[in-house]
C-alpha cells in the first residue's frame, strides 16, 4: 500500500537511484549555514530547534586558516542537517568560504572528500553573494551558493 507519492515539479516521480540533493554551504566565521534551491528560490535549512547557523568552533584557526580535520566534521554536521530536512541524501555542494587561498582551497577539498560531498564549485563569500539575484542580507552568500548548486547539479536519474 502506498502512503505517499512524491513528485518533482516537472511531474515525474523522484528517482530512487541517481545523485542526491545538491546544496549550498556558507563557511562564515560567524556561523555556517546550508541551503537548498528549487527553481531559483533558495531557503536556509534550520536545525531541529530552528537555528539557521551552526557555530564553526575549531574550523577557523587564529590567523583565519582552516583546519581540514575539524572542517570535515563540520561539513558532516551540515550535511546531516540537510539530509534530515530534505529526507534524502545530500551528495553535492557548492561551498562559499571567506577566502580561497591555496591552503584554504586544499583544506576545503580535503574536508569535503572526507565528508563524502562532491564539490560542484568553490567560491568566495563575495562571489556567492552575486548568485543570490539581488538578495541583500547576511544570508546572501549561502542563498547564492544554493542557487549555484541547483544550476550545477548533475541530472537526476
Amino acid at each position: 500500500m502506498k502512503l505517499f507519492q512524491i513528485e518533482e515539479p516537472e511531474g515525474g516521480l523522484s528517482p530512487a537511484e541517481g545523485p542526491g540533493a545538491s546544496v549550498g554551504i556558507d563557511l562564515a566565521p560567524g556561523g555556517s549555514a546550508v541551503a537548498v534551491s528549487l527553481g531559483g528560490n533558495a531557503e536556509i535549512l534550520p536545525d531541529g530547534e530552528g537555528a539557521q547557523r551552526l557555530d564553526p568552533q575549531g574550523v577557523f584557526g587564529p590567523g583565519g586558516g582552516i583546519d581540514a580535520k575539524n572542517l570535515a566534521a563540520h561539513l558532516l554536521a551540515l550535511r546531516a542537517r540537510a539530509e534530515k530536512q530534505l529526507a534524502r541524501p545530500v551528495t553535492h555542494a557548492v561551498i562559499a568560504a571567506p577566502s580561497l587561498d591555496a591552503d584554504a582551497h586544499a583544506a576545503i577539498v580535503k574536508a569535503a572528500d572526507a565528508a563524502d560531498i562532491e564539490l560542484l564549485a568553490l567560491h568566495t563569500r563575495d562571489e556567492a553573494v552575486g548568485f543570490a539575484k539581488g538578495v541583500v542580507s547576511a544570508d546572501a552568500a549561502v542563498l547564492g551558493a544554493a542557487i549555484r548548486a541547483e544550476d550545477e547539479a548533475p541530472p537526476a536519474g
